[in-house]
């Protein structure tokens, strides 16, 4: 590994879990730099007790001082110092901390280094048995029930496997929700990842609901997408413009929506086009 670079923001993951997890690039990164901002300073000091890293200042950076933070940690990389970014566990900008400093550094042309490490949700994913093929993470779902319902019906027809992360006291609500929005669908609660008390839960919501589990610990919900059959069964009872609307909501351009809705109902691009100039 090169030196460590001035002028360079590090950001270094850090084990969710089971400090064997760390690798030894992180730990050269940290023994190294001269500025360690941590989410909490409290949990980072026996993280670098445990490898006898003492050189750092330790400093704070935690989403109540995100801004502030953000700009000092920019003075010292102008100012030719070394600093690293680190969480409480796992990698900094995934539901931590981390996004604001690295969109300042990128606009002042800042050099960034963000080491590979862990991460909750993809070591969920992997063992989890639903598919890997696509996936999206959506963090925390929001502990409002109303906006929790909101999130979960414009996620209801999404085809991809859907991640979460959980409090424990909001675990059950949480299911019983999907069970009414989602449907009784395949999902696996992991907890404790990488941890003593490490566990997988698979089987139906309903299943799940039923059999009750421990509901301590940080937890990553995966949920199975939603069937084709499901979906084809909506689109075939929408109209054109609806069916269209439908994937532009989705997020597709107009001529890859308009392309789309041609390919499900089995007509030409041109037909369509067509139909919506007349809309």
């Amino acid at each position: 590994m090169n030196e460590i670079e001035s002028k360079t923001l590090y950001l270094v993951p850090t084990p969710i879990g089971n400090l064997e997890d760390i690798t030894y690039r992180a730990v050269k990164v940290l023994s190294n730099v001269e500025y360690i901002f941590a989410e909490d300073t409290r949990v980072t000091k026996i993280l670098l007790s445990h490898f006898n890293i003492t050189k750092p200042v330790l400093k704070s950076y935690h989403e109540y001082n995100e801004n502030e933070a953000s700009e000092v940690i920019i003075d010292l990389l102008k100012n030719n110092h070394t600093v690293a970014i680190v969480t409480d566990a796992g990698t900094p900008g995934i539901s931590d901390p981390g996004y604001v400093v690295v969109k300042k550094a990128i606009q002042e042309h800042l050099k960034i280094v963000s080491l590979p490490g862990p991460t909750a949700f993809t070591t969920a994913l992997v063992a989890s048995g639903l598919s890997t093929n696509t996936f999206s993470f959506f963090g925390f779902l929001d502990h409002k029930k109303s906006a929790k319902r909101k999130t979960l019906e414009n996620l209801k027809d999404r085809s991809e496997t859907l991640i979460f992360y959980e409090a424990p006291h909001r675990i059950i609500d949480t299911l019983e929700i999907m069970y009414e929005i989602l449907g009784d669908r395949q999902v696996v609660i992991a907890r404790e990842i990488t941890k003593k008390f490490e566990e997988y839960l698979r089987g139906s919501i309903s299943k799940i609901l039923e059999q009750g589990f421990n509901v301590k610990g940080e937890m990553v919900i995966l949920v199975e997408g939603a069937k084709q059959t499901q979906l084809e069964s909506k689109l075939n009872d929408l109209s054109i413009e609806e069916h269209y609307n439908y994937y532009l909501q989705q997020g597709l351009n107009e001529k890859d929506a308009m392309k789309q809705v041609a390919k499900d109902r089995k007509t030409s691009k041109s037909n369509i086009y067509n139909y919506l100039l007349k809309k």
